[in-house]
């Protein structure tokens, strides 16, 4: 049962991918998000579940579909369900990398319902696990995780937002050493990187968005790595709403266990731009192949999963006239 749950909500990254992917390179990110969320949406309908979605697309009032609160599925096991049908808009409008279409799903109750705001994270992989904390200085981080992977320093690449809130991480991280990779978009791949060997990614840190750090953090309990955020509000209505939403001490150190409560979690993306982490999606003249990545926290399994969906057989991908 547990695996062809996985399987199930494999299949609905999938058709947000390939939905999504129809628009890569088209310079039209709202068309691409749009798309990956209707295919989302509409393979969601036919599962067995009775979902709830505690990280979606925003308010209902800010969302026709895919938002916070609604429920999906045909009724079946009661589960929480995070998503982000298209991690990267603008990664995928201008054919760039690591574009991911991504859910994470959890016994009801078991997710934190994030509210829309920042988070400051940190994030590890196993082979660093427990070298890193939210509250250790950049440069202690760095450090840290170079020991614990037996590393000189200069050898330890920390992937940040390339946003202008980070000037001043990026500079201490620069004098402390290390490399890094700068990123555009897409934080929950940036997280996740650091705990898949072949990325070249070691540690990530700074401030994205809240309900990609559940997101994240359901990944990296799931393949046994380090994840740590702190909220980080930007007037009293977020941290209203953060009041009454959250479960934990908003102004604590929102750990792995705090963020997802379960040891029953399971985490899926699949690529829809070529990445590091995932190949993006492949159309060709008989039909579409996907390159997914599938962890289970519950029976400790990664599994990297290529799928081929031949033309006549799309249960949800649909292609632009």
């Amino acid at each position: 049962m547990r695996n062809t749950r996985i399987v199930e909500m494999l299949e609905v990254t999938e058709a947000a991918a390939l939905a999504a992917g129809r628009w890569m390179g088209k310079g039209n990110k709202d068309a691409a998000d749009l798309a990956a969320v209707e295919a989302m949406r509409q393979a969601f309908d036919i599962l067995d579940i009775s979902g709830e979605i505690v990280i979606g697309e925003g308010e209902r009032d800010e969302a026709p579909m895919l938002y916070i609160g609604e429920k999906v599925g045909g009724g079946g096991e009661e589960i929480d369900i995070a998503v982000d049908p298209l991690e990267g808009t603008n990664l995928t409008a201008y054919g760039q990398p690591n574009s991911l279409a991504v859910l994470a799903f959890g016994p009801k109750g078991t997710l934190l319902n994030a509210p829309d705001t920042y988070m400051w994270k940190v994030a590890a992989g196993p082979a660093a696990n427990g070298a890193v904390h939210i509250d250790a200085t950049p440069t202690e981080n760095v450090i840290n995780v170079a020991k614990a992977l037996k590393r000189p320093v200069e050898d330890i690449v920390v992937c940040i937002l390339e946003r202008d809130r980070h000037n001043d991480l990026i500079k201490e991280v620069r004098a402390s050493g290390a490399r890094i990779r700068l990123i555009s978009d897409g934080d929950v791949f940036g997280a996740v990187a650091t705990a898949i060997e072949g990325t070249g990614i070691h540690l990530y840190m700074g401030a994205g968005g809240a309900p990609e750090g559940v997101l994240a953090a359901t990944a990296m309990k799931c393949i046994g790595g380090t994840f740590m955020g702190r909220f980080q509000f930007r007037s009293d209505e977020e941290r209203a709403r953060a009041e009454k939403m959250a479960n934990c001490d908003i102004d604590e150190v929102l750990t792995m266990d705090c963020l997802v409560n379960t040891d029953e979690a399971a985490f899926i993306a699949t690529g829809v731009t070529d990445g590091e982490l995932l190949r993006g999606v492949k159309y060709f003249g008989q039909g579409a192949r996907t390159h997914s990545l599938a962890m289970d926290n519950k029976t400790g399994t990664v599994r990297f999963i290529e799928t081929v969906y031949r033309t006549g057989n799309e249960k949800f991908w649909v292609r632009m006239d």
